[in-house]
Formats: C-alpha cells, structure tokens, sequence
C-alpha cells in the first residue's frame, strides 16, 4: 500500500491580498535592521582601528622610553636587550595589524618571561613532589594525607586548619581536633591542653586548641590498660614521632630542614600562582629569608655547613627575579652575626654583580672589628673564606692585606697568614702591583665606591660612614673636596639625610673632624657657584616645614648649619620661611 503526497492547496487571490501589506512592513522592517546593523559594524570597526592605532603608538612609546633606559646600562649589554625590545615591537606591529585586516593566522608569540615563570612552577610542582615523599620517609608527626594534598593543591598549605597543625608540629604539640578525630575523647587523659588559661584565654575555641604529651605518658598507658583498646599501638607510635621530632638529634634537624625547604617552596609556588595578594616585600624580604635563615643557622651550633648552603641557594634558584633574589639575600642576618656572615656569603656566592668589590669591603668590615679590638685569628677567617669560589679566595685575601680597618703590617700579617691556610700563594706580590695606582686613580675609585653607594639608594648612616672612613684615611683639601661634589650628586632629601648624619660616629660621639668638614659643606652650600644645589636643598627643607614643622630631619639640619655657621643658618631660616 503506497503513501499518497497531496499537494498543498494554491492560496486564492483574496488570501494573497489579505498577506502582501504584512509582508510589505515584514520585509521593510528587515531592512531597516540590516542597515542598522551595518551602521553598527562599520562604526565597531573604527573603534577598534582607533583602539588598535592608539596601541601601537603607546607601545612604540614604551620600547622607546626602554630603549633609552637601556642605553644607561653597560655597553655589553645594550645591544641584546635593544635588539630584543625592537623584535618585540615587531611582533606587537605584526600582530596588531593582522587584527585589522582579519588575519586568523597571526599570533603573537608568547613572553619569554611568562614562558620561564610556566617553567619555574612546573619545576616547583616536580620539587614540592619530590621533598614530601622525603618528608614522609622521615616519619614526622603529621598527617600523610594532608602533606600528599599540598602536591595536587599547594594552596591548602595556607588553610587555617594546616597552618594550625604546622604550628603545633614546630612547636612539639598536636591539634585537639586531630586527636579526637583519631583516637577518640579517651586519648585526652594521655595528654596536657596548653592553649586554655584561665586568664589569658579561658574559652578557646574546640579547634584552635593544642594539646602536649604528658612527661609520664607511657607509664599512664601501662596503668590505664582498658583505654583506646584498639589504638593503643598508634597513640604510642605517634608519641615517639613527636618524641624523635624534638629530640636534639641530626634525624630531627634533617625533619626540619626538609620541611623548611618544602615551606619555602609552597610559598613561592602559592605567589606564582597569582593567589597571594600581599606586598612583595612580605614573602620575599620576610618569610622567604627567615625560612633560609632557619634552614642554614637553624642546629644547634651557630655555624655555617657548606652543604646546607647550597640547599638554600637552590631554592633561591626557583626564584624567577633577579632583585627579588637579592631581596631574599639582603634580609638575611639581621639578627644575628653569623646570619649577616652568610648573607655576604651568599651575596659573592651567587650571580657576579658590577659592585663585587663593594661587597669584599662590607664584608671585612664586618668581619675585622675597628680598632682598639683585635682581629678574628687567621685559622677562624680561612673557615668562613672556604665557603667561597678559590678565585674569590685570593680576591678577599688581598683585600685584606689593602684593608684600611688594620695597621698596614698587621693587614698584610693577616692576610698573608689567611692566604697560607687556604694554601693560596703569591698574595702579597699580587696585592703590591694592584697598589701601584696613581693617587688620583685611588680617589676616583673610592669615591666612585661611594657614589654608588648613593646609587644604590644606601642608608644614609651607610653613606655617611663610608665618607668618615674615607677622609679619615686620607685627610686633606682635596678629598673634602672631592666628598662635597660627590654629596652634591646624590637627591636633595638624601643630601640633607647624609649631612645629619656625617658628624655622628656610630657610638654617638662627634667625630673630630666633623666640625671642619662640615664647615666647608656649609660655605660651599651657601656660595654663588652652587646656587642650584642650594636651590634644590632650600626646596626641599620648605616643603619639609610646610609638612611638619617640627620634622626632626628638618631640626637636625638647621641645628648642624646654626653650629657652624650661624649665619648661613638665619640665612636659610628665612629662605625657607622658619620664624626667627
């Protein structure tokens, strides 16, 4: 049996004209909207060639206010980073005007600093994985669980309830919620609550409390046999982890450098990610150098291992930045001696920076005490120089036998005794022909050491002392001189910080020199021939009053100039605007 199609009806006449005036504004109305439409487009698309030109004009801007920055740097370096600027601005060019002409195939070719930050936490992923199975090898009294979850998310290493428990396993304890969660509200009688105090806290929170083993654990588990029937075995286990994590033992420092090194790298991972919303100071001049100080100063002898100085220049080798490396570097030892002995170490250690040798003289300035107290004995000073590359070796030896913090025969005794413990030869020779300089070439150097100190944005009490030590050495016309044109280098608002500070020794006495220098300083400011400098000086000290007139920057200031010259001080009293 076949389907039969039947053939719509033919509509009549009268049907067609009922429809045509529907149809008419039907299709009229479609019309409108594709003009409409066109209009839209065809301004759209303006937008986006205006948008598109006013990006290749600013970034053409940018590379050429970089070029110009470049250009400040040294000259082996200017033409990688030019060439580099210019073939990304190509690109940018390229790429932009294939937006314009709808191009599907142009790309822009990723940065290479997002290439290299991808890699780094790719790197940090494989390390974090790597150290928590040698953290759990270790037997620590954490939970596996929650140390395998920072390898797929890192993140929860930042949770309250793991910072807790990290801060219990620091401290020898155990969170409360952790043990009533494993072993029940029985565990309770084996162990002392530290957190609740009657006074200071006396209602803590159920998870924010801590519990310790009691001194007498395993002697109450033997006399309650009936308690934890089934995870009496476990308690106990747990009990001795905690024990051997405390314990003063190389098991238990090598605990707790492996979870220091996995701490640092959570960290840094957790920043890279994007998820970290605090300043950068905070992780990378905070957190990031106290966790390397803990990890090379943290036995219990104050010394310096070369092994776990390496440990922690490789984790600084995770950090993408240069300056965010050196931030870690310069925040390191500010509590200790030995602390600020590893930071230089660390600093001639790594990347070869232009202000080496500024470095080697900070260093054995902290190193060799000022007189009337006596140098470190040799042997002591060849154990901390070890720690450096030989080539560095022989550099800080004859820095030493140039030294000006020494008599001239007792730092050429000292280094020279220094150099036969390292088993380094020829030292005081090569240190006498890199002497033979001329006098003037000498004061060029030392004061362009100084200048760039002033660069470098130093402390002003830095500067300061650096200037002390240089005319003290060499006291005559020229060398002040010589400090007033390098002073007169630095910002206004530096030039006051170091002139307050220059009088000043580090005990607080006044240094016998400084009325003399300071004398000059103020006549020089005061001269016609330095009228901008002056300019400069009395602008800054106006904006100072305006701001806060009693600013003690300000008043040390105006009391330094009344004491040399009390003229020259009524004389900027009034340019600024001071009363009388």
């Amino acid at each position: 049996m076949s389907d039969k199609v039947t053939a719509p009806a033919a509509a009549s006449l009268e049907e067609i004209q009922q429809g045509w005036h529907e149809l008419r504004l039907r299709v009229g109305q479609l019309e409108a909207e594709k003009s409409v439409l066109e209009q839209e487009n065809k301004a759209l698309r303006m937008l986006l060639e205006r948008v598109i030109e006013h990006r290749q004009k600013s970034h053409s801007e940018l590379v050429f206010i970089l070029t110009n920055l470049a250009s400040k740097l040294p000259i082996s370096d200017i033409g990688g980073i030019v060439a580099k600027l210019v073939e990304h601005n190509t690109n940018a060019t390229h790429f932009l005007v294939g937006l314009i002409k709808g191009t599907s195939e142009t790309h822009l070719p990723a940065p290479e600093l997002l290439k290299t930050l991808e890699q780094s936490k790719r790197d940090l992923a494989a390390a974090i994985k790597s150290l928590v199975e040698e953290f759990l090898q270790l037997e620590p009294p954490l939970e596996p669980a929650m140390l395998r979850g920072f390898v797929e998310a890192p993140e929860q290493f930042f949770t309250p309830r793991n910072v807790r428990a990290i801060r219990c396993y620091m401290k020898g304890q155990l969170p409360r919620e952790r043990i009533v969660r494993e072993y029940g509200e029985q565990a309770l009688l084996f162990l002392n609550d530290v957190t609740t105090d009657p006074k200071l806290n006396p209602r803590p929170k159920p998870d924010e409390i801590a519990l310790a083993f009691k001194s007498d654990f395993e002697a109450l588990l033997e006399q309650n046999p009936a308690a934890l029937p089934d995870k009496r075995q476990e308690l106990k286990e747990l009990y001795q982890k905690v024990q051997r994590s405390k314990a003063p033992t190389e098991q238990a420092r090598h605990q707790r450098n492996t979870f220091q090194r996995l701490s640092f790298l959570l960290d840094l991972l957790y920043y890279y990610e994007g998820k970290n919303n605090e300043p950068i100071d905070v992780i990378f001049a905070q957190r990031l150098p106290a966790l390397i100080e803990q990890l090379v100063l943290g036995g219990p002898h104050d010394s310096l291992d070369e092994k776990l100085i390496a440990q922690s220049e490789q984790l600084m080798g995770y950090v993408i930045n240069h300056d965010h490396r050196l931030m870690i570097i310069n925040n390191v030892g500010k509590a200790s001696e030995t602390g600020k002995t590893l930071k230089y170490l660390l600093r001639l250690r790594g990347e070869r920076t232009p202000d080496i040798h500024q470095v080697i003289i900070e260093f054995l300035r902290h190193l060799l005490p000022a007189p009337p107290q006596k140098p470190p004995p040799p042997a002591a000073l060849a154990a901390i120089f070890r720690l450096l590359p030989v080539e560095l070796q022989r550099t800080v030896c004859k820095a030493i036998i140039q030294s000006d913090r020494l008599r001239k025969d007792d730092a050429l005794a000292l280094g020279k005794a220094v150099g036969d413990a390292l088993g380094l030869t020829g030292l005081v020779e090569e240190a006498k022909a890199e002497a033979e300089i001329t006098p003037e070439v000498e004061r060029q150097q030392a004061w362009m050491r100084i200048k760039d100190l002033m660069g470098r944005r130093s402390d002003p009490s830095t500067v300061a002392t650096a200037i002390r030590d240089r005319l003290h050495a060499k006291y005559d016309a020229e060398e002040i001189r010589q400090s007033w044109m390098t002073l007169i280098d630095a910002e206004p608002i530096a030039f006051i910080r170091i002139f307050c500070q220059i009088p000043y020794l580090p005990n607080g006495t006044t240094d016998a020199i400084a009325r003399t220098v300071m004398e000059t300083y103020v006549h020089r400011l005061t001269h016609e021939k330095y009228v901008t400098t002056y300019n400069k000086v009395v602008t800054s000290l106006r904006n100072m009053f305006a701001a806060k007139p009693d600013s003690p920057t300000l008043v040390n200031f105006m009391a330094l100039v009344r004491w040399v010259s009390p003229e020259a001080a009524t004389k900027l009293g009034a340019d600024i605007g001071m009363p009388a």
